[in-house]
């Protein structure tokens, strides 16, 4: 029987800084945290030559009136401390979303069939399950690609690249705090009853033409890196645990 634990930090503030740092609060009766991070995600662009620029902002609770370019995904930020995806011990960050959104330098919308650009309280339902909620801050990371490059893989994945490098900077620091500080704890298990009925649920993902794509399984909950391509496996099926897909194993590139 698989055991999947989730230990849940809960942070009630994020300001940019010098560097990364991941801070306890110690005025208050709760285990709460607060983070610092770096406002430039340029020294992760590599070689990343289909990129114009990424720009970072910080979107605090009840300030959710403001224009983003096309909303490209929506993410936990969760780290990986015991096991793989979807046993052992992930850590996750609550309080605090990760968020991509996408424009080519000619204007165009990263996005397929329909784009998200606008007011964010006017395009995104918050409070709902995979959205933040009121209370939530908001890391955006503003990507625009050079002319024409979303519309091939190659620039939705080298934008989630790059955030994803800029992440695990946090991940990294997240896997070192200790298990007895965390705000909340919770154990899930794959639960084996012989001669029951199996129950599959069937979920249809972007999978299609050059660049409508998912990926599954990366290295990290909720990651990137070295995660599989659905267009790869030319859309076959995947079978996957309730643990694995509780734990992060799907990320939507846009």
């Amino acid at each position: 029987m698989r055991r999947l634990t989730i230990q849940s930090f809960h942070f009630t503030n994020v300001s940019f800084g010098e560097s990364f740092e991941l801070r306890k609060l110690t005025d208050t009766p709760e285990k709460t945290y607060e983070m610092i991070l770096p406002s430039d995600a340029n020294p992760y662009l590599e070689d990343m030559d289909v990129i114009d620029s990424i720009t970072m902002r910080i979107i605090r609770p009840g300030e959710h009136h403001v224009h983003n370019e096309s909303i490209m995904d929506v993410f936990p930020i969760s780290a990986k401390v015991l096991g793989k995806l979807g046993e052992g011990t992930s850590r996750t960050i609550t309080g605090i979303y990760g968020m991509i959104t996408g424009v080519d330098t000619e204007g165009t919308p990263v996005c397929a069939f329909g784009n998200s650009d606008g007011m964010l309280d006017e395009q995104m339902v918050l409070g709902c399950a995979g959205t933040p909620n009121e209370e939530d801050y908001i890391l955006c990371f503003d990507a625009v690609l050079k002319a024409k490059e979303g519309f091939k893989r190659t620039g939705p994945n080298a934008v989630h690249h790059v955030v994803d490098a800029y992440c695990q900077n946090i991940r990294e620091l997240l896997k070192k705090f200790h298990a007895g500080d965390c705000t909340e704890t919770q154990t899930f298990e794959d639960v084996i009853r012989p001669g029951k009925k199996k129950v599959a649920l069937v979920k249809l993902v972007s999978g299609q033409g050059a660049m409508y794509d998912t990926r599954f399984l990366a290295n990290e909950p909720s990651g990137f890196e070295g995660g599989h391509s659905v267009i790869d496996i030319t859309g076959f099926p995947v079978m996957l645990s309730p643990n694995e897909y509780r734990d992060g194993a799907i990320r939507a590139m846009y």
